[in-house]
């Protein structure tokens, strides 16, 4: 895929399996731009330009085998995001099965028209149930616009008898150039919880956020556009989001990197995390209520 001709050989969707034996969805637009989407977790794995140039950031030490999250791609957190709550951290979404939506509701067609996508849909197990006893229907789509953006939309039905809440986030691993070279911008004035501080309350103080040591924040009623400016690379991500008013932001630096088993030591500098989110006021369903998420990514060239 590194012709922008190559993909009018090839399907734009296309399931294939890894060698676990997982199903993966792969996009793939008519210039060469492509996806790829497990079905373990409903994680988006992969996300390249129509010159073969990945954006998404996967550790080389990931565990691609169930039970685990891997550690890279977007693992979608649902219902609940961190340690905020009983379940397991990030909720239970990222680590099940899920399935390929053969007939979902309609979208708009604008969420259609002129994209390649794969819908997937997850439903609660009984073993789901014992935890977290609350019945729905989570469907994703995931597509890839004409340009090469990828969009994430998320719709989470309550199909039980009374109502329940949730916190999901888009726990987005951006490869970028190093650590060092990148600031962030569209968080300037919010306040934020440092979770690095038992999530006591700040108020960003700088233009730009920029790193010099660990991160791990959660930025409270953001604007829809995020921009991660990565000055070695010359290009920057905007993140556009609706119906996610947080911001998750994670480096986990040099200690914590050498504590976890599934992370190289050095690869904190080469990625970094911005995630739409709603996590400090939880989303309420009635039931029978539907609560609809959007997520785009996009890389335009920058100085």
């Amino acid at each position: 895929m590194n012709q922008s001709g190559a993909a009018f050989d090839q399907k734009p969707v296309e399931v294939i399996k890894d060698r676990n034996g997982i199903d993966q969805v792969v996009l793939r637009n008519p210039r060469g731009a492509s996806a790829r989407v497990s079905l373990h977790g409903g994680q988006v794995l992969s996300w390249r330009s129509e010159r073969g140039e990945e954006f998404l950031f996967t550790s080389s030490k990931a565990i691609f085998k169930p039970p685990y999250a891997v550690r890279g791609g977007i693992p979608i957190c649902f219902p609940q995001f961190g340690q905020r709550g009983s379940l397991e951290q990030h909720g239970f979404a990222r680590n099940k099965t899920w399935i390929i939506d053969e007939n979902p509701p309609p979208l708009h067609p604008n969420d259609s028209s002129g994209k390649v996508y794969t819908d997937l849909l997850l439903k609660p197990s009984e073993d789901d149930l014992k935890i977290w006893p609350h019945s729905f229907e989570f469907r994703l789509r995931v597509s890839l616009t004409a340009d090469g953006n990828l969009s994430l939309i998320s719709r989470i039905r309550n199909i039980n008898c009374k109502p329940f809440s949730l916190s999901i986030a888009y726990l987005t691993y951006f490869s970028i150039s190093d650590i060092s070279e990148v600031r962030v911008e569209g968080l300037e004035t919010l306040d934020y919880l440092d979770n690095l501080r038992q999530r006591e309350r700040f108020t960003e103080q700088g233009d730009a956020l920029t790193f010099e040591s660990e991160v791990d924040r959660v930025y409270l009623g953001s604007r829809h556009v995020i921009a991660i400016f990565d000055h070695e690379r010359k290009r920057t991500f905007l993140i556009k989001k609706e119906g996610l008013p947080d911001v998750g932001v994670w480096n986990p630096w040099e200690k914590k990197s050498r504590a976890m088993v599934d992370f190289g030591d050095e690869e904190y500098k080469q990625m970094l995390c911005v995630n739409g989110a709603a996590v400090e006021k939880p989303i309420t369903l009635k039931p029978g209520e539907e609560w609809t998420g959007r997520l785009e990514l996009s890389v335009v060239p920058s100085s």
